[in-house]
């Protein structure tokens, strides 16, 4: 670089701008809801965990195709992200006899959660 140059000593960081679906919509301690759905065909949501409540643990990283859409060529490519949650056991099963901090971790793909405010965090737009 030129001395006198405005850059001169910094490092220049381009800025990077995501397209739809690249950047998780939850964070880790999000609180979040599995939707109640009943698709046709292929689907990877077990029936027990739909409707119940959990918190998100984990993103997997990197962003990946819809594998229910992609099944029957629908995708076109378009990536968003699984979630790691944690489901009480006592939120899967109310009899449970456990303990409380009993959980089930599961990973669930970004379309099948929904955002839920019962006193935690909501989710990213």
């Amino acid at each position: 670089m030129a001395a006198g140059s405005e850059r001169e000593g910094k490092m220049h960081t381009p800025q990077i701008v995501l397209a739809e679906g690249e950047a998780p919509i939850f964070a880790i301690g999000d609180r979040v809801r599995v939707a109640v759905r009943f698709p046709i065909g292929h689907f990877r949501v077990p029936n027990y965990i739909r409707g119940k409540r959990g918190t998100i643990v984990a993103i997997i990283a990197p962003a990946a195709v819809n594998n229910e859409e992609e099944g029957y060529g629908r995708n076109a490519g378009s990536k968003r992200h699984y979630y790691r949650i944690s489901l009480p056991m006592t939120e899967l099963w109310s009899s449970y006899p456990k303990s409380l901090k009993d959980s089930l971790l599961i990973e669930v793909f970004e379309t099948w959660l929904e955002g839920i405010d019962d006193g935690g965090a909501s989710p990213r737009s």
